[in-house]
C-alpha cells in the first residue's frame, strides 16, 4: 500500500473520532446560571478562624454539608445588616425542608460594641440557628482582609458615637466549603433564593 493511500485511510479514521469527541464536548452540562456573581475558584474568601458567642473557635469546615452564607456587619447597622439577615431568614423558611441546609453566619466588624450577649440576641431574632462570630480587633481585620471586605469607623455627631462603613454583600459557600458566589446588597431575596436552590440541587 502506497503512502498516499495510507494517509487517506488515516484521515478517514480520524474524522469519525473527531466527530465523536465533538459530540462528547457538546453533551457536557452547561454551568449553573447563577444570578449572583460567580466567584468559583477565587483565591480569597477561603476560610476564617473566629470565636462564636460562646467562645468556641469556628472555621468554615464546621459548616460542611450546608450552604454557608457569610455576611460581615454590625448590630447597630440601621438598614443593610438587618435587611440582609431578614431576607436570609425568610429564604430559609421559603425553602421548606431544604432551608435547614442553609447556614447564616454573621461576622461582626464592630467587636467594640458587639458583645457576645448582644450578638447572640441579634442573630437569634432572625433565626435561632444563625451563627455570630466576634474576634478581637486584629482577628476581625485579618478575616476582613482574607475576604476582601472593607470596613471603617465613621465618627458621628455626638461625642464618642460612630457608625461603620462596610462591604454590603454576602459570600455563599457550597456544601463542600468551597466559595461559589458573592451577592450584592439590593439584588433582592429572589436572586439569592434562586442561586441557593441551584446549589442545593448540585
Amino acid at each position: 500500500m502506497d503512502s498516499a493511500r495510507r494517509r487517506l485511510i488515516a484521515l478517514g479514521l480520524a474524522a469519525p473520532m473527531a466527530v465523536a469527541l465533538t459530540g462528547c464536548e457538546r453533551s457536557a452540562p452547561p454551568p449553573p446560571a447563577f444570578k449572583s456573581i460567580d466567584i468559583t475558584g477565587a483565591e480569597y474568601a477561603r476560610d476564617f478562624d473566629l470565636p462564636d458567642v460562646d467562645g468556641k473557635r469556628r472555621r468554615l469546615a464546621d459548616f460542611k454539608g450546608s450552604l454557608a452564607v457569610v455576611f460581615f456587619g454590625y448590630t447597630q447597622c440601621p438598614d443593610v445588616c438587618p435587611t440582609t439577615m431578614m431576607e436570609l431568614a425568610q429564604i430559609k423558611k421559603e425553602l421548606g425542608a431544604d432551608g435547614a441546609r442553609v447556614q447564616g453566619i454573621f461576622i461582626s466588624v464592630d467587636p467594640e460594641r458587639d458583645t457576645p450577649e448582644v450578638l447572640k440576641a441579634y442573630v437569634g431574632a432572625f433565626s435561632p440557628d444563625f451563627v455570630a462570630l466576634r474576634g478581637s480587633a486584629e482577628e476581625t481585620a485579618a478575616a476582613a482582609k482574607a475576604f476582601k471586605v472593607f470596613f471603617a469607623k465613621v465618627p458621628g455627631q455626638a461625642a464618642g458615637s460612630y457608625t461603620m462603613d462596610h462591604t454590603a454583600g454576602s459570600y455563599v459557600f457550597d456544601a463542600t466549603g468551597r466559595v461559589r458566589l458573592f451577592t450584592r446588597y439590593g439584588m433582592g431575596s429572589d436572586t439569592l433564593k434562586s442561586d441557593l436552590q441551584l446549589l442545593l440541587k448540585g
